[in-house]
Formats: structure tokens, sequence, C-alpha cells
């Protein structure tokens, strides 16, 4: 008998062509019915709740009841860190492939990985946060500096109180497209919160892409240089989409 937890179980949950496409679509963090789910994965309604049922009972979604309708989403992020991670995997399976990740160029720009900011932009901006010593690494995994709180604060998060949640406060995530890591977790979903407060960025409907604006584009990209340090102003960042 192997050591630890048996993975084969939650493996062929997630195997499964259409409990894979019902995962892969609430990896846009948006909460879906089961007949939304079931479009998705071109199942029939009968068919949709068994699989939701199966994962329901694996603890890799989960539903909440709204007047008549049940909404479904993934558990947490440790479950969307998870799937990203075999997307990334099965992008390395596929020898003939020699493009990584996503083939549509708007969804390598930049996506939504369950409630962070994935893809070209989002890897740019944590190297960038490595680089100017907001974000540190260390041998335990990553720190936010002294520096970097105030940069946050400055930004309009509450770093503080991102901290005292319950949730993992901030980690990298490989980014399956760039083949290098975004930054995941509380503090990496309010920063894209607070992204799209400003008015940078929007959503597109019914889809993974995050769509950034000229001006947004622009400022996300300039926001560590040294004339903006520690952070540029945020009655000056506030623009309309």
């Amino acid at each position: 008998m192997s050591e630890g937890p048996n993975i084969v179980r939650v493996a062929a949950l997630i195997g499964d062509n259409a409990r894979a496409e019902v995962l892969s679509a609430l990896m846009s963090g948006r909460a879906l019915t089961a007949t939304e789910l079931a479009d998705t994965a071109g199942v029939t309604k009968q068919t949709i709740s068994f699989h939701l049922g199966k994962l329901l009972d694996a603890g890799l979604i989960t539903v909440e009841q709204q007047g008549r309708h049940r909404y479904f989403r993934l558990m947490g992020p440790e479950v969307a860190s998870l799937l990203e991670s075999l997307m990334d995997l099965a992008c390395r399976s596929e020898a003939n492939r020699l493009v990584t990740g996503p083939r549509d160029p708007a969804l390598r720009k930049a996506r939504i990985c369950y409630d962070h900011l994935a893809g070209e932009l989002g890897v740019s901006v944590y190297e960038q946060m490595l680089r100017t010593n907001i974000l540190h690494q260390h041998p335990g995994g990553l720190q936010l500096t002294e520096q970097g709180r105030v940069w946050f604060n400055q930004f309009g998060i509450d770093t503080d109180a991102l901290a005292s949640s319950k949730r993992s406060f901030c980690r990298e995530c490989l980014d399956w497209s760039e083949r290098r890591h975004h930054l995941a977790g509380a503090l990496g979903s309010a920063l894209l919160t607070r992204i799209q407060e400003l008015g940078w960025t929007k959503r597109e409907e019914n889809s993974r892409v995050i769509v950034f604006s000229t001006q947004g584009e622009k400022l996300l990209r300039t926001m560590f240089a040294p004339q903006s340090a520690p952070t540029v102003s945020v009655q000056q960042a506030a623009v309309t989409f």
C-alpha cells in the first residue's frame, strides 16, 4: 500500500471530458448554473446533474442556492491552482504543439485565473514586483516587504485586512501560457479587483479574457517605473474604459 492520500479518485474525476469542461468553465471565477454548464460540456441536463454530484462529493466544487436557481463554483483557489498546473502539464505533453498555452492572443495576453490576473500581463506585473522589492521570494515562500505594504496601501489595498483573512495571503501560481509565475492568493485577487475598480480593464463576456484599455495597459506597464515609485496616484490612475 502506498503512503499518503490516494489520488486515483480525484484524478479519475478530473479526467472525464465533461467534468474537465465543467471545471475549466468555472476557472473564470464566476458561479454558473447546471444548464449553463451542460451547454458548456455538451451534455444533457440529466447527465450534468450526475457529473456535478460527483464533483460536489469530491469537494472540487461548491453550490449556492438563490431562489429557484443553484449556482456552482470551484471550491476555492487551491482547486484553481491545481487545474492551472494540469493545464500546463497538458500543454507540455502535446509534443507536436509548438505554441504553449491558449491559441487566442487575447487569452494569452491577459485572462482571469479564478480571481487573479494571469497571462503575459499578469506575469509581467509579478516579475516587476519582485524586481522592485515589493515582493520577496525566500525559502519559506513569497513575502510582502514593508516597501510592498506601503505600495499596496497607497494603491488603495488594505494589506493588513487581507493578511488577517483565512485565505492564503500571497503566493505564486504557475502561468500555463507563459510558463512563468503570476501573483495569486488574497493579494493577487485584491490587485485585480482594484485594477478593475480604477477602470483600467473589463471582463470579456462569457470568457476568461481580461481586456485592458490603451490607457489602462499603459498605466499597468509603467506603474513600477522609478518615476512612479512607490506607485502612481490613485486619482491620476482612475480612467474611463
